[in-house]
C-alpha cells in the first residue's frame, strides 16, 4: 500500500559491556520492537502546516515562554515542591555504560508482569566468544541474569535472557511499581471455595485443549491499522491528498563506541571464582557506627506529607 515503509536498518541505541565477576563482554543494544501503529500528525487545516504542542497555562489558557516553566512534584492535594533543573541533574544516576549483573535467578522465576521493554544484545569489538559463553551457560543452567543498567540518564532494573542465537535485555518494572493483588475482588484460589465443580473444570479444560495451538505471532493482525490503511489507499486512489512541507531536521551527531580490551577468558573466570571463594571464607567486619546527627524537629508541613506522587508537568 502507498503508506507502507521499508523497515530501517537496525540502529545501535547504546554501547557498553555486560559485567559479571571480572568478565566484561562488549555489546551493543538494538531495539527488539517496532511500532506499526498509525501516527496521526496535527495539521493546520487552513495552510496544511504541521502543528506542534504548545505550552499552555491551564488556568489562563495562554501560552507561556519556556523559561517561565519550572518542575514541581505534588506531595499532597494542591501542595507542590519545586525542584530546580540543577537539583534534578544532580539526582541522575552516574552513567557507567555497563550492564552490571547482580545475580542469576531461575529462568521462570520472574513473573511476566515485571517485563517492560525488550532490547536485542549483540557482541562488538571481538566480544563474540565470551558472549557465546554467557549465552550457552545461561541456557544450560536455565538461569537469567538480573542486572542494573543506565540508559539515557535513567537507571533500570533488567533481566538478561538467552533466546535462540542471542541475548535479550528486557527492562523490568521496579517492585514498588507493581500493585498487589490484595485490593482486588478475586475469587478464592481453592476451586471448591470458588464454587467450581469437577464437571465444569473438565469441560473448561476440554475447551482449552480444543482451542490450543503453537504460538504464531503472524496469526494475529492489528485490525484497526489495516482498516485505516485501506481507507488511506482508497483516498490516495481518489486523489484526496494534501501536500505538507516538513521543517528541515537537525543533523544528529554521530558517536563512536569505545573499544574494549579482551584478555584471557579462562583467567578472568578463575579470578572471579577465587574472589567469590575468598569472600565467602572471610567474616564481614561490622560497619563503623556513624555519629548520630541532630535532627531538626519536623515542621508542620513535613509532618503531614503524604508519599510523593510523581506527575508530568503540563
Amino acid at each position: 500500500m502507498p503508506v507502507s515503509k521499508k523497515a530501517p536498518a537496525p540502529r545501535v541505541l547504546w554501547k557498553g559491556a555486560i559485567s559479571f565477576g571480572l568478565v566484561h563482554i562488549p555489546v551493543a543494544l538494538y531495539s527488539a520492537t517496532t511500532d506499526h501503529g498509525i501516527d496521526f500528525d496535527w495539521l493546520d487545516k487552513r495552510t496544511m502546516d504541521p502543528v506542534g504542542y504548545k505550552r499552555i497555562n491551564k488556568k489562563t489558557g495562554k501560552e507561556i515562554a519556556r523559561e517561565q516553566i519550572v518542575k514541581g512534584v505534588e506531595y499532597e492535594d494542591g501542595e507542590y515542591v519545586v525542584i530546580s533543573d540543577k537539583e534534578i541533574a544532580a539526582a541522575y544516576p552516574k552513567t557507567t555504560q555497563t550492564i552490571e549483573i547482580e545475580t542469576f535467578v531461575p529462568a521462570n522465576g520472574i513473573p511476566f508482569v515485571y517485563l517492560e521493554r525488550p532490547y536485542y544484545v549483540a557482541p562488538i569489538n571481538r566480544g563474540a566468544k565470551v558472549y557465546a559463553l554467557l549465552r550457552e551457560t545461561l541456557q544450560r543452567s536455565e538461569r537469567v541474569g538480573v542486572a542494573r543498567v543506565v540508559i539515557q540518564t535513567k537507571q533500570h532494573l533488567a533481566v538478561l535472557v538467552p533466546v535462540g542465537p542471542g541475548l535479550v535485555l528486557n527492562l523490568l518494572r521496579w517492585g514498588a511499581d507493581i500493585r498487589p493483588w490484595t485490593d482486588l475482588p478475586l475469587p478464592s484460589e481453592d476451586a471448591k471455595k470458588a464454587g467450581l465443580s469437577e464437571r465444569e473444570l473438565k469441560m473448561a479444560k476440554q475447551l482449552v485443549d480444543d482451542m490450543s495451538a503453537d504460538w504464531d505471532p503472524n496469526e494475529f493482525k492489528d485490525e484497526f491499522k489495516d482498516e485505516i490503511l485501506r481507507l488511506i489507499d482508497k483516498k490516495v486512489k481518489a486523489g484526496q491528498t494534501e501536500t505538507v512541507t516538513q521543517p528541515e531536521p537537525e543533523e544528529e551527531q554521530s558517536t563512536e563506541g569505545r573499544g574494549a580490551k579482551i584478555i584471557d577468558l579462562t583467567e578472568l573466570l578463575q579470578r572471579s571464582l577465587r574472589g567469590k571463594a575468598k569472600a565467602a571464607g572471610e567474616e564481614e567486619a561490622p560497619p563503623p557506627k556513624a555519629a548520630a546527627k541532630k535532627r531538626k524537629p519536623a515542621t508542620k508541613t513535613a509532618a503531614r506529607k503524604a508519599p510523593v506522587r510523581h506527575r508530568r508537568a503540563a
